[in-house]
């Protein structure tokens, strides 16, 4: 099996998700922030998520990520296969190919193929509540009140230092000291 970080990362950052989906859109960056993964990657990890409608956006002030569906009717599965991830542990990738040529398939490949589809279904079979509750049952801390943003309603005035002569004549006398 080749999971990579691409299929962890998606997982964890989906669990954090989950776990603060009552606050409303989770911001990537709080993410990021919080599991340690780059905001970049995230972002691209979660255009996939979105594009397969496990996640949905919300743009502007106070936007974010929410979940696209109840928690537990999002597996692991889901998750790993939304961010591309294969699920596969036979050397020809399923192609029956095994030796490279046309000789055909390999003599464990079907060892590799029934791996494939046990890993598929231990996986479908864990959904996102499954990793929530396990979350909470270890005490993992979710503040109650999400962090305001800096966002005002009176826009912030700086005084601006003049420091250049304002008109023509200031700037004759500038000169004529």
């Amino acid at each position: 099996m080749r999971l990579t970080t691409k299929g962890r990362f998606a997982v964890t950052a989906m669990i954090d998700l989950a776990l603060r989906e009552h606050a409303g859109p989770v911001a990537l960056a709080a993410i990021s922030a919080r599991q340690q993964i780059s905001l970049s990657y995230l972002e691209q990890l979660f255009g996939k998520l979105r594009r397969q409608h496990l996640v949905e956006s919300t743009r502007g002030p106070g936007g974010g990520y929410s979940l696209g569906r109840k928690a537990d009717e999002i597996t692991v599965a889901d998750i790993i296969l939304a961010v591309d991830e294969p699920l596969d542990a036979t050397g020809c990738a399923g192609k029956e190919n095994c030796m490279g040529d046309d000789t055909g398939r390999c003599m464990t490949h079907d060892l590799w193929a029934t791996l494939n589809s046990k890993m598929l279904e231990f996986l479908s079979s864990v959904s996102l509540r499954n990793l929530v509750n396990d979350q909470v049952a270890k005490g993992v801390s979710i503040a109650e009140h999400p962090m305001k943003r800096a966002i005002s309603s009176q826009p912030v005035v700086k005084p601006i230092k003049i420091t250049a002569p304002n008109s023509v004549f200031a700037f004759g006398a500038a000169f004529s000291k």
